[in-house]
């Protein structure tokens, strides 16, 4: 984006971008709530602080909302493979030349939290778990979408595997990347969500996640995290890496 010429009013340029922030996560269900526009036009747009607090109070009041109206029986759409796009685009906070690179040899999955046991997973141990597929597709906060075939474990079999708490709150997910995030535990359970392995009948590669992506189509791209290295099971909302930038914890699809 190009610097325009003319000096913009320092004091409306904090203000402005929290709006933008604010556009990006009110309109991920394509409208604008009458809750939060009553909050914002008691709001000084010059006082960063004030904003800054109203937005992120409009931000958790949107995310209660979103888990309030979610259908843990109500499944994301599914395509024939002839609507794959190709090629499958990568995204991430980095280019694909930097993706990560894990060792097969020495990948061990950890696990924390509320879950009984504890044992790290080998990838071996993980492609021995029942395996399922899934043409779905992949919204991006960004504006696009593509549609992708992945393969894995569901969620939930591999949470009741481990004898996770099912009736807890939140699983946060570490990876390999530095990146981290975390879902509420009806997402977890939901019968589309897997642990995938393979992209297109293929070993999955490093551009979109390998060892291991959480493929979740009923929520935003960056709600699926890629090389995942470690999981936990909480009641305690452990926030993400967006998310604790400003973005919709929930970010429903």
């Amino acid at each position: 984006m190009k610097t325009p010429n003319t000096k913009p009013d320092r004091s409306l340029v904090a203000p402005t971008r929290e709006i933008v922030k604010l556009e990006r996560r009110l309109f991920l269900k394509q409208s604008l709530s009458l809750g939060a526009l009553t909050m914002l036009s008691g709001c000084n747009l010059t006082d960063h602080d004030a904003v800054q607090k109203v937005l992120w109070r409009m931000s958790r009041w949107n995310d209660g909302v979103q888990a309030a109206i979610f259908d843990p029986n109500k499944l994301a759409q599914e395509y024939p493979e002839s609507a794959i796009t190709k090629p499958f685009p990568f995204n991430a906070f980095y280019s694909e030349a930097e993706a990560p690179r894990v060792d097969p040899a020495t990948y061990k999955l950890e696990l924390s939290g509320l879950i009984r046991e504890k044992a790290p997973w080998t990838l071996d141990k993980l492609y021995a778990l029942p395996q399922t597929s899934q043409v779905t597709r992949h919204i991006c906060v960004e504006g696009w979408s593509a549609v992708g075939k992945w393969s894995g474990v569901t969620f939930k079999t591999f949470l009741e595997q481990v004898g996770a708490d099912l009736t807890a709150k939140y699983v946060g997910f570490k990876c390999a990347d530095d990146y981290y995030t975390s879902i509420d535990m009806p997402t977890a359970l939901h019968p589309q969500t897997l642990l995938t392995f393979k992209f297109a009948d293929a070993l999955l590669p490093a551009a979109y996640g390998f060892p291991m992506k959480l493929r979740i189509p009923t929520k935003l791209g960056f709600k699926n995290p890629k090389h995942v290295m470690a999981m936990f099971v909480t009641n305690d909302n452990p926030g993400g890496y967006w998310e604790d930038q400003g973005y919709n914890w929930f970010s429903g699809s």
